[in-house]
């Protein structure tokens, strides 16, 4: 039976991640995300489930820790928040390089360097962009609201297994520090050995059988010939994913003219400027993208060709996402970003005030 709770985003993906049966989750404390390590060891999981939780001595610690369970098969995660997740990166590389599902979560503060415990989004570059060394790809979750935070942790397992790669949710301070109530779902039940091997393969080392050769898991390969083959194969993954996994929300866009991309808190804010300028009678609408990575770039060539004039892209950033709005657009029509950065939070009579200038100019 569901279950209703008042929640800050971070504690609602700790409880998700023990109802969606993880096996393990490895991290280290930061502003704004320290809530997820503090709730999980407050609940005792290993009682429930389990589930093992562990504050690592670094984060490069925890993401080799993750990367060791993942090895094995197991449903494992960590959170960090910027600069603690530019320490895990190169862990995140090896991981895409093995082919390891995990969930890595992102709440987003401002930067550069330590920066400010404030929410940002200038982070969209390291997440979708690869982030760590080498051409590697993530699949990267945008939750707008508590209760995704909640949700997103089953859907982010659903793409790592399915793809045997990583997967971020790409958070902020606002999502992570925000209380709301959230629906949550009956508790699963970890995965046995048996159940792993049927639903995901043999490629973990779960032990040798005689049936097949052992397993080895490793991101090296020192022929070039074979790396390149493992690239190809990487790049024909990312492709599937492209076609397949394109996540969005569409909010006013059938008739709309001028269309706001916005995803995460900016995008709650974007909303109530959509309302803003209906009342004007201007016909503006909001795209959300759920999936960052991959982006919605076919849904934006559409609005092109029915004839969208215009297009601004709401980030809490100096603009990052906009040049994917860019791309998909390709020259045919105007593109503009406005944003807040350094922690800032853009209000909807700032977005309203920055749309009309590029609508009326």
């Amino acid at each position: 039976m569901a279950e209703i709770k008042l929640m800050k985003g971070n504690e609602a993906f700790a409880e998700a991640a023990i109802r969606a049966g993880s096996d393990a989750y490895f991290g280290y404390p930061i502003t704004p995300q320290s809530e997820v390590i503090e709730y999980l060891m407050a609940e005792q999981p290993h009682l429930r489930t389990g589930m093992v939780v562990l504050q690592a001595e670094s984060e490069v610690a925890a993401i080799n820790m993750v990367y060791g369970a993942a090895g094995a098969g197991k449903k494992v995660l960590t959170s960090s928040s910027s600069p603690g997740i530019s320490l895990k990166l190169e862990g995140v590389s090896y991981m895409a390089g093995a082919e390891l599902p995990a969930i890595i979560l992102n709440v987003v503060r401002g930067g550069p360097g330590l920066g400010t415990i404030q929410p940002s989004q200038a982070d969209y570059f390291q997440a979708v962009k690869g982030g760590g060394h080498g051409d590697y790809k993530l699949a990267v979750l945008a939750p707008s609201s508590v209760q995704e935070m909640a949700d997103f942790v089953e859907l982010a397992y659903e793409l790592a297994f399915k793809y045997r790669n990583p997967v971020m949710i790409l958070s902020d301070g606002v999502i992570g520090q925000m209380m709301e109530k959230v629906q949550f779902k009956e508790q699963k039940e970890r995965w046995t050995e048996e159940e792993l091997i049927a639903l995901n393969g043999s490629w973990a080392t779960t032990g040798k059988p005689e049936h097949r050769e052992r397993n080895i898991i490793s991101s090296l390969s020192l022929k070039a010939d074979e790396m390149e083959k493992h690239n190809l194969h990487l790049q024909r993954k990312y492709r599937k994913m492209e076609e397949e996994e394109v996540r969005f929300e569409e909010i006013m866009c059938d008739d709309a003219e001028h269309i706001m991309v916005a995803y995460g808190s900016s995008a709650r804010v974007a909303q109530k400027a959509v309302d803003i300028f209906r009342e004007k009678g201007l016909k503006v609408g909001l795209l959300r993208p759920i999936t960052l990575y991959p982006y919605p770039s076919k849904k934006i060539d559409e609005y092109v060709k029915r004839g969208v004039k215009t297009f601004m892209s709401v980030e809490m950033s100096a603009g990052q996402m906009v040049e994917d709005v860019k791309l998909a657009v390709n020259g045919r029509a105007k593109v503009e970003h406005f944003g807040r950065n350094g922690g800032m939070i853009p209000s909807p009579g700032e977005i309203v005030e920055a749309l009309e200038k590029l609508i009326f100019e």
